[in-house]
C-alpha cells in the first residue's frame, strides 16, 4: 500500500485526502421525469423562450372553449393580468410648504407670541349708607318707601307672634324643673300571711348553699338546716366528692353570707341522702312537715341554689306521688331508687338538697332530681322530683346516730315484665337463705304487689320494700304459671 503524499506545510507528515462523495445511481426513467431539462445548468436560469408544448398536450389538439372561457384572458385584454384599465394620475396642486414637516428645512424666525388681551375687571361701587336720622329728616328715602318698610315690619312681627303662639301649644315644657318632686303614694301591695313572699321570707334563712371544691374546680348544691346544733340535710351526690377526695373542701354558705366549713356526719348512697355538720350558733331551723298528707295539685315552693344562685324561689304544684325513680350516674357513687314527689316547680342543677315546702312553709321533700328532654339538655322542663320528707327524716336520724343507714331487703334480683294485661317485677334470681327463699319465692315468679302497694316494675318493687322496716312481715302477691299466690315475707337488713 502506497503511503499518502507528504506536504511540506505539515512538516513532512502525511496529509489525509477527503473521501469522495457517494452518489447513488439514478434510474433513467426517474431522471427523465424529475431531472432538469436539457440546457438548464442550475435551479434558476434567465428566462428564455417558452418551452415547447409537451407532446401530450399537442396531441390533445385545440383547448376546449369552456376552459378558454373560464381561464383565458377576456377579449381585448393585454398580456398582463385581467385588471381594469386605470386613468392616468393627474398631479394636484402642490402642498403648502410646512417647515415642521421638512427635515431639511432651515431655521426661520417667526413673529413673537402675543398675550391674549385681558379685559379690566369691573369696579363695584359700594352702596351708599346712611343712618335712620338721615333717612327720616334728610329725605334720603321717599315717604312711600318708608311706609312700605313699616308695613313689611308689621307683617313680619305679626307672623312671628302667631308662630310663637302656635308652637307654644305644641312643644313640651322645659325638660328640667328645680321644684319637681315625685308624689309619695301608699304601698299598693298587701301580702297575706300565707303568700309566697311571706313563706319565702321565713324559709330562705333555713336553706343553705353547699360548695365542694378541689383545686380550681368544684360544684354547688343546696341543703336544709334540720337542727339548731348545725345539722344540715342534703343529697349524697352533692357531697360525695368531698367524701372520696381528701383534697376537696366542703363549705356551707348561709343566706346572710356566712361561710362555714362543713363536716360530713354520714351519707347513704342507697337513698341519696347525707348529713353535714357545721359549727354555727343561731342557725334558723326549717319546719319539717309530713309527706303522707300531700295530695296531687297542692301548691308547693322550691327553694335552693340553682347554678349557684342562692335563695332562688320557684313555685308549682304537686304533679304526682309515689313516682319510682332511679338515681345513678355522674361522678358520684349514688345508686338509689326513690319514691319521689313529682312537681312542676322549676328545679335545676344546684337545687339538689334544697327544700320543697307546702303552702304553710313546712318542708315536704328534699329536691333531688329532674328529667330532661335530651342528652344536651340540663335545664328544667317542669319535671322535678323530691325525696319525701318522712323517709328523709328517718334516714337522717340514722346517719346522725350511727353514721350509716340500714334498709330492708327481700333478697331477690328482678326486672320489669309484662304479659300484655298486667305489669310486674319478674324474679331473676333468689338469694340463698334470704327472705324470698324462706318464703318460697322462685325464679320466674312475677311479683305484682308488696303489702298494700301495687308493683308494676322492678323499681317499684324496690321502693315498696324500702317503705318497710327491717323485721317487718309483708304479704307479697305473685303470679306463677298462670296462678296468683300470696306469700308472707319477713324482711331483713340489706
Amino acid at each position: 500500500m502506497t503511503p499518502p503524499p507528504s506536504d511540506p506545510a505539515t512538516n513532512g507528515r502525511p496529509r489525509l485526502v477527503a473521501r469522495p462523495l457517494w452518489r447513488p445511481a439514478v434510474d433513467a426513467s426517474q431522471a427523465a421525469a424529475f431531472g432538469r431539462p436539457s440546457g438548464v445548468p442550475s435551479s434558476f436560469s434567465p428566462r428564455g423562450p417558452d418551452a415547447p408544448v409537451h407532446p401530450a398536450s399537442a396531441a390533445a389538439g385545440v383547448v376546449p372553449e369552456m376552459i378558454a372561457d373560464a381561464f383565458g384572458r377576456p377579449p381585448g385584454a393585454g398580456p398582463t393580468l385581467g385588471r381594469p384599465p386605470q386613468a392616468p394620475e393627474v398631479p394636484g396642486p402642490p402642498e403648502p410648504q410646512d417647515p415642521w414637516r421638512d427635515p431639511v428645512s432651515p431655521v426661520q424666525l417667526g413673529e413673537p407670541a402675543l398675550a391674549e388681551p385681558v379685559e379690566p375687571a369691573a369696579i363695584e361701587v359700594p352702596a351708599e349708607r346712611f343712618t335712620l336720622r338721615q333717612a327720616l329728616f334728610d329725605h334720603r328715602i321717599r315717604p312711600t318707601g318708608l311706609v312700605v318698610m313699616a308695613v313689611i315690619a308689621l307683617l313680619l312681627g305679626g307672623g312671628g307672634a302667631a308662630i310663637g303662639v302656635w308652637a307654644g301649644g305644641r312643644l313640651p315644657a322645659l325638660t328640667t324643673d328645680p321644684t319637681f318632686q315625685i308624689a309619695a303614694v301608699a304601698p299598693a301591695i298587701q301580702r297575706a300571711p300565707g303568700s309566697v313572699a311571706s313563706i319565702a321570707q321565713r324559709v330562705i334563712p333555713s336553706v343553705v348553699s353547699i360548695e365542694v371544691r378541689t383545686g380550681d374546680t368544684g360544684d354547688t348544691g343546696s341543703g336544709v338546716v334540720i337542727d339548731g346544733r348545725g345539722y344540715v340535710l342534703t343529697n349524697n351526690h352533692v357531697i360525695s366528692l368531698a367524701a372520696t377526695d381528701t383534697t376537696a373542701q366542703l363549705t356551707v354558705v348561709f343566706s346572710d353570707g356566712r361561710r362555714v366549713p362543713g363536716t360530713i356526719v354520714g351519707r347513704d348512697p342507697a337513698s341519696d341522702l347525707a348529713v353535714v355538720k357545721v359549727n354555727v350558733a343561731g342557725a334558723t331551723v326549717a319546719q319539717l312537715g309530713t309527706s303522707t298528707k300531700v295530695e296531687v295539685g297542692d301548691a308547693v315552693i322550691a327553694i335552693g341554689s340553682p347554678l349557684g344562685l342562692a335563695g332562688t324561689v320557684t313555685t308549682g304544684i304537686v304533679s304526682a306521688l309515689h313516682r319510682a325513680l332511679r338515681l345513678t350516674g355522674g361522678d358520684t357513687d349514688t345508686n338509689a331508687v326513690i319514691d319521689a314527689v313529682q312537681t312542676d316547680a322549676a328545679i335545676n342543677p344546684g337545687n339538689s338538697g334544697g327544700a320543697l315546702v307546702d303552702a304553710t312553709g313546712a318542708v315536704i321533700g328534699i329536691n333531688s332530681a329532674i328529667r330532661t328532654s335530651g342528652v344536651d339538655s340540663s335545664g328544667s322542663i317542669g319535671l322535678g322530683f323530691a325525696i319525701p320528707i318522712d323517709y328523709a327524716k328517718s334516714v337522717a336520724q340514722e346517719l346522725i346516730r350511727t353514721g350509716k343507714a340500714i334498709h330492708a331487703t327481700i333478697g331477690i334480683n328482678a326486672k320489669s315484665a309484662t304479659d300484655g294485661t298486667a305489669d310486674g317485677a319478674q324474679v331473676q334470681n333468689v338469694v340463698d337463705g334470704g327472705p324470698a327463699a324462706e318464703a318460697g319465692i322462685a325464679e320466674g315468679d312475677v311479683i305484682t304487689r308488696v303489702g298494700t302497694r301495687t308493683v308494676g316494675s322492678a323499681d317499684e318493687l324496690v321502693v315498696a320494700v324500702l317503705a318497710h322496716q327491717v323485721g317487718d312481715t309483708v304479704a307479697v302477691t305473685l303470679t306463677r304459671s298462670g296462678r296468683t299466690l300470696t306469700v308472707q315475707v319477713v324482711l331483713t337488713a340489706a
